[in-house]
């Protein structure tokens, strides 16, 4: 789930300070006031990247996307946008989880394969391969 939803943060990031630009056109909005916005919500998203996987992480994610949603009230393509990177949001979070319950799945199998050898197979070890033949003095089998 890390992996999936850290591309999708990093994507965020990226969009963020793009829609910063184009706020920037904007009359209406001082320069100062888009870049602190847009400064806290990039650098929200990339610390989203390390917290994913802590308690709340998810949904402080999904706090982004709202916000990221809402932006579309001073760049109207950040509706589109918001919704997209939304989406993305929730495949991350859900395909992540259900390819991190099949890794979970895998490795108990695995390892409970090792533990206990199937019938007819010797336990693992060290293999003889017969009786040990007697060396010669310069440690080659006589």
């Amino acid at each position: 789930m890390r992996t999936l939803c850290a591309s999708t943060l990093i994507g965020e990031f990226f969009v963020i300070g793009f829609a910063g630009l184009v706020a920037m056109k904007d009359p209406a909005l001082s320069t100062g006031t888009v870049w602190t916005v847009c400064g806290v919500l990039m650098a929200l998203s990339v610390l989203l990247c390390g917290m994913i996987t802590r308690p709340g992480g998810v949904q402080l994610g999904w706090a982004l996307q709202i916000l990221l949603i809402a932006g579309g009230f001073f760049v109207p393509s950040m509706f589109v946008l918001g919704a997209a990177f939304a989406a993305l949001w929730w495949a991350s979070v859900h395909f992540g989880r259900t390819i991190d319950e099949a890794k979970a799945r895998f490795a108990a199998q695995a390892e409970s394969a090792e533990r206990a050898p199937e019938d007819g197979e010797a336990p693992a070890g060290p293999r003889s391969e017969g009786p040990a033949q007697p060396r010669a003095a310069g440690g080659t089998p006589a």
